[in-house]
């Protein structure tokens, strides 16, 4: 049985959740689901926006065809080709035999790489600024390059002001019966998720995102209707408003990221005594042990906090692998713009320290704001006074640079 919404008269939202998918992408994850959209256009000329992931390529088709109401699909336009979106081109492209692909020059080489059919024959290319009649309605096509792939592109309908952004403006979550975003409390439930979904998808590619916010910015906007997640038809500016922030990773809020990894505890407990101190001071603290919580929801606390602060023991002569393995994925995301201290532990030979600060000096515009705090097994006696010391500096740090 076919699960559809409508958005507008002629546009019907035909994709699906998948509550089932443990980790997106193999890496993160989503307890509460996922959703892959997928949108129809009914004008003089059908067009399908992209396909969905294989794991709901049944109620998928099933919902096509339902929104056809047995009418010829004309034209299935790909906006990205990663398979969450592009799995099930095959398999729809042979229900529709008479189908033509929109596509880019790009996305036409990616077909033939993922597929082993020959699909050159059905598919229409399209550049930037390019305009396609459907009847009624007029797409011009925006390419968005490494948004997150190299092929991504967006199209705007001029004639109701929607705009379809493929990854873009997307969250983790399924939808569970609530297309739009003013049918959930998105801000206070979902905020969260999608800056996890930004943070770990797109984060690393922040100028790529400012060059495609630029292009949306000359667009009157009234729909923005995302690959995940819900449709935009009230209150985006909010939100897009957070993608200013973290495109250009700027802070979302004055705080400190305390992220730690700690064997036996002693680790944890010096981590545990700053953040009393800094909480005494007025400062908000975002905790993590790096060992409970999957990297995913630490990285989009470091986008978020003003400050970071890393205490990790030495092992094996290194930093703890799930202290390492956070840093190495935080720079890899190009994160940029932060106060950092750096905490360390090692019962002979403290080399944590040392190596967490040539993990995170290559990121842009990072200041370290106190010398590395050095434990030996455990905090010595009065050494919590260099705790007092971090957390003045810190908390006076935030008092001398606010966040407008």
């Amino acid at each position: 049985m076919h699960c559809t919404r409508k958005i507008y008269d002629d546009l019907i939202w035909v994709g699906a959740d998948d509550r089932r998918l443990a980790c997106f992408e193999g890496v993160y994850g989503v307890p509460d689901g996922v959703s892959y959209n997928s949108y129809l256009l009914l004008d003089e000329k059908t067009v399908l926006f992209d396909t969905v992931d294989k794991a709901v390529f049944e109620v998928f088709f099933e919902n096509v065809a339902h929104a056809l109401g047995g009418r010829k699909l004309d034209y299935l336009l790909i906006s990205h080709m990663e398979p969450d979106h592009a799995a099930t081109i095959e398999g729809l492209l042979l229900r529709h035999p008479d189908a033509r692909i929109l596509c880019n020059a790009k996305v036409k080489g990616m077909l033939s790489q993922f597929f082993l059919a020959d699909l050159s024959d059905r598919i229409d290319l399209v550049k930037e600024g390019d305009v396609f009649s459907t009847g009624r309605h007029e797409l011009t096509f925006f390419m968005a390059p490494m948004v997150h792939w190299p092929e991504v592109m967006m199209t705007y309908d001029k004639t109701s002001k929607t705009l379809f952004t493929a990854d873009a403006f997307g969250t983790f979550g399924a939808l569970n019966g609530r297309l739009f975003n003013d049918e959930a409390d998105f801000f206070e439930e979902n905020l969260n998720e999608a800056r996890r979904y930004y943070t770990n998808i797109v984060g690393k590619y922040g100028p790529q995102v400012q060059a495609a916010l630029k292009k949306a910015a000359a667009l009157e906007i009234t729909m923005v209707c995302p690959l995940h997640g819900f449709v935009w038809r009230e209150g985006f500016g909010d939100f897009l408003a957070k993608y200013q922030l973290w495109s250009t990773y700027t802070p979302e809020e004055q705080s400190v990221l305390l992220a730690y990894a700690s064997v036996y505890g002693h680790t944890e407990n010096a981590a545990n005594i700053l953040a009393v101190k800094l909480v005494e001071r007025g400062v908000k603290v975002r905790m993590y042990d790096t060992s409970v919580t999957p990297a995913s929801y630490i990285v989009s606390d470091s986008f978020r906090c003003s400050h970071l602060v890393f205490a990790a023991t030495t092992y094996n002569n290194g930093v703890f692998v799930t202290m390492e393995n956070l840093l190495h994925d935080i720079a890899a995301h190009n994160l940029q713009k932060r106060k950092v201290a750096i905490i360390e532990n090692g019962s002979w030979a403290p080399a944590s320290g040392k190596l967490m600060r040539e993990l995170v000096s290559p990121m842009k515009n990072v200041e370290f704001l106190a010398d590395n705090i050095t434990l030996k097994s455990a905090l010595a006696a009065g050494q919590d006074t260099q705790l007092d010391a971090l957390a003045d500096v810190i908390a006076a740090d935030m008092a001398a640079n606010p966040i407008a």
